[in-house]
């Protein structure tokens, strides 16, 4: 058997499954009032969706690329299909979907998961889901699971409407107006008062076609005294063409209610991830983050919780891996309104191979708030002389009577502690891959089963040698 003598990078062998291109429609790339025009007729929009979306292109155009984090130059709207349809329609059949798309789905382990452990599931491939389910247990709950453009039409177009993109704003930034303008696909989630939803949800986007746009769309309730726990995996083969995601998540917690809300994504390497999450509470509720970021060229990610009632919850546990090719911008805010309301962000960063991993967090606090808490702790790994990591915190505390704590801590891996475990019996191989696991594992800890699974196969800590 070879030895390795490296940390090894994640292991994507199977998330670079490539299908031949049989699409239905392909948009043609750019982005003009035109193309946005053609894209509603194409999902049958209502009205007021048609001239929400031309309004956000206009605010797309006003619009300036951001300068303060990782350089995006290589992406060129010019040559980004924003729409794909594939040629298949939306089934609730397991086999009805597509045998190439059915294949894929199969060995990410999709159709499994779903048997063993969720209570429904959406997937989507390239711009539309095709296939969507419900457990009939679960229904009978009065939970509300499907599609963004069935809702848009159906019995809950009136809710969609009052809540759709009025958390995240085109005018947030540009990424945000360019999903206004052209976002197709996601997932709607209803889930009536008081009402515990067991075993979780879980939507799984994959963006087969080069040079293409995925833009889906989360919208997710959770009515008063309710529970959740909602499940996002993402991934996508690698192309020598630039591939862009700019989806965006809305979650809207009601008085007492929970949510917990836990991603993977694991895009290409060509891939500029610009996703937009927030999440606003109401009184005495709770959102729990859990995120792993381990792909795409280029990451701009900062989930951001509003605790708007009394005794508001958030907590934000993130874990992200920069390898090769890889600047990976990723980070929480917190925004505390109301009084006695509590934040934590917890999260793990690991840089080898050159990757760049930046952390940012953001916590204010406003004058009405009193008698909140907020603490931060970030911490991170560089394997190598040649990697690098940042912390950006920011803190805007504007009373007195709040108690706001932040820790840092940025390394490599000490010899130290290297020879502390060796001392204990461990040979240096052992010693140093079992610093690098139990720095992750506060975090990994925190996903779902079969997620912390796949976890540890992406970044594969078996090592021989020295690091660095």
């Amino acid at each position: 058997m070879e030895e390795k003598t490296y940390v090894d990078d994640i292991d994507r062998s199977v998330y670079d499954i490539k299908n031949e291109e049989k699409d239905g429609y392909r948009m043609k790339e750019g982005l003009t009032p035109e193309i946005v025009q053609q894209l509603s007729k194409e999902k049958k929009d209502p009205q007021w969706m048609q001239l929400f979306r031309l309004e956000s292109l206009q605010i797309y155009n006003r619009m300036e690329v951001p300068d303060w984090g990782p350089s995006i130059e290589g992406l060129d709207m010019d040559h980004i299909a924003t729409y794909v349809r594939p040629d298949t329609k939306m089934s609730t059949k397991w086999s009805e979907v597509p045998e190439e798309i059915k294949e894929t789905f199969e060995r990410l382990g999709i159709p499994q998961a779903e048997r063993e452990s969720l209570a429904g599931v959406g997937a989507q491939y390239d711009s539309e889901l095709v296939y969507h389910n419900l457990k009939e247990e679960v229904a009978a709950q009065g939970v509300v699971y499907t599609d963004m453009e069935s809702a848009l039409t159906g019995e809950y177009a009136d809710m969609v409407k009052k809540h759709f993109m009025k958390l995240v704003k085109p005018g947030d930034h540009k990424f945000a107006a360019l999903h206004g303008a052209v976002w197709s696909g996601g997932s709607f989630v209803y889930v009536p008062p008081g009402v515990t939803v067991e075993i979780p949800l879980q939507s799984y986007f994959r963006l087969n076609a080069p040079g293409a746009g995925q833009f889906e769309h989360t919208l997710i309730i959770v009515d008063e005294g309710a529970d959740l726990h909602f499940i996002e995996g993402c991934s996508a083969p690698k192309y020598n063409v630039a591939n862009l995601h700019a989806g965006c998540v809305e979650l809207y917690v009601k008085k007492n209610a929970r949510l917990r809300y836990s991603t993977i994504e694991n895009w290409s390497k060509n891939m500029y991830n610009l996703n937009t999450k927030r999440a606003v509470v109401e009184e005495g509720g709770k959102i729990e983050w859990v995120s792993g970021s381990f792909g795409s060229h280029v990451s701009y990610l900062y989930p951001m919780s509003i605790l708007k009632g009394k005794g508001a919850r958030a907590e934000f546990t993130g874990i992200t891996f920069a390898g090769a090719g890889q600047n990976l911008d990723t980070g929480a805010k917190m925004v505390h309104s109301a009084p006695e309301t509590t934040s934590y962000i917890n999260t793990r960063s690991i840089s080898k191979d050159g990757g760049v991993s930046t952390f940012r967090s953001s916590v204010v606090v406003g004058k009405e708030a009193k008698k909140s808490k907020a603490a931060v702790s970030c911490q991170s790994l560089m394997l190598d002389s040649h990697s690098r990591s940042d912390t950006i915190p920011a803190m805007d505390i504007r009373t007195k009577d709040a108690d706001i704590g932040h820790e840092a801590k940025i390394g490599k891996i000490s010899d130290e502690a290297v020879f502390y475990l060796m001392s204990r019996g461990l040979s240096e191989e052992e010693a140093r891959a079992m610093i690098v696991r139990g720095f992750a594992d506060n975090v990994s800890r925190e996903l779902p089963l079969e997620y912390a699974v796949e976890m540890n196969n992406l970044i594969q800590l078996e090592m021989v040698g020295s690091i660095g």
